[in-house]
């Protein structure tokens, strides 16, 4: 049975070795992760941007055969002002460039840049939404309030709107719920969840310290991921120490913290069908693995329950949706 929210694979991981957090380095192993995700497991989505891999991942994308899957991507400001409409423009002309055959399905804006009015950068958006060059636009780590403005200002010039936003959401990271997720069904926004396993915190083998310094996960690497590491390491300072009585707690059920994590997103949390949540895997055994969590059934209330118990201690130190930096 497929997921009751739709899958998209994250494709962060595909990319030239030491090029930011990639962990698949050669076409055939990638093109074996396409091949499961779709031949085999029936899901159509990938999820890319400009920025990962340092173009790399766009660019095995572009060498592969997707099997009839959809590629989004994402342009980011690298700079205040980088989204005017001269450098979006050719942002979005290195990105087509490297997708090669393959078209846009969702381009996103995959944060604010604060630089550049609103009203500038949607009218960019869609002259090149006219042209063909993609066929929706998507936001990411924007502020409720910046979202109601871009469907405000479309509305008002006749202009394509946003119909899809990207936000971190996880069992202890829900603040999503607060105010955005309100805000995007009034406007008629999906909202794709990245980040369901807190980046990979919710595997299970970070539970201290000294696992984290120990990780061979490259993200959490300043000397590899440089800002994002930073970001991270900052950000879920406070939720490591919740993370061992978690997974011990939900063992004493029999169940592991990450089929936990990937169940509650399915079955229990804000999620509608024509959502989303983007999973990621560096293998084809972990892709099955994490596909088989989203297809399975709800979870029992005891565990529901440990699960709440541990998002009320997260929410203490928890950032905002739209996390520093963004």
């Amino acid at each position: 049975m497929p997921s009751r929210v739709n899958l998209l694979y994250g494709a962060a991981a595909f990319g030239e070795a030491g090029k930011h957090v990639t962990r698949l380095h050669t076409l055939p192993e990638c093109q074996e992760v396409i091949d499961d995700f779709v031949i085999k497991h029936g899901y159509t989505l990938f999820d890319c941007a400009r920025g990962y891999g340092f173009g790399t991942s766009e660019e095995y994308l572009g060498k592969l055969d997707m099997r009839g899957g959809r590629i989004d991507t994402k342009l980011f400001a690298r700079e205040s002002g980088g989204f005017a409409p001269e450098k979006l423009r050719a942002q979005m002309k290195e990105s087509l460039k490297a997708l090669g055959p393959h078209k846009i399905r969702v381009l996103y804006l995959h944060a604010p840049d604060r630089g550049t009015p609103i009203e500038v950068v949607l009218r960019e958006l869609n002259e090149m939404y006219k042209e063909g060059l993609f066929e929706e636009i998507g936001l990411s780590n924007y502020h409720s309030w910046e979202v109601a403005e871009f469907v405000i200002t479309a509305r008002k010039n006749g202009w394509k709107q946003p119909t899809v936003y990207q936000g971190v959401y996880n069992v202890l990271e829900r603040m999503v719920e607060t105010e955005l997720m309100d805000c995007l069904h009034k406007y008629g926004i999906r909202f794709y969840g990245y980040s369901p396993l807190a980046s990979g915190l919710l595997v299970g083998k970070i539970l201290s310290d000294g696992d984290l310094e120990n990780s061979d996960s490259p993200r959490w690497n300043p000397k590899i991921a440089g800002r994002l590491a930073e970001m991270l390491r900052t950000k879920y300072k406070g939720l490591i120490p919740l993370l061992k009585p978690l997974k011990e707690a939900l063992e004493k059920h029999g169940i592991e913290l990450s089929e936990a994590a990937q169940r509650w997103l399915q079955h229990h949390s804000a999620l509608r069908p024509e959502d989303g949540v983007v999973i990621g895997a560096s293998s084809v055994a972990q892709l099955d693995e994490n596909i088989k969590y989203c297809e399975e059934g709800p979870l029992p209330e005891e565990i529901l329950t440990i699960l709440d118990e541990a998002w009320t201690k997260a929410k203490m130190t928890a950032s905002h949706y739209a996390a520093p930096g963004y």
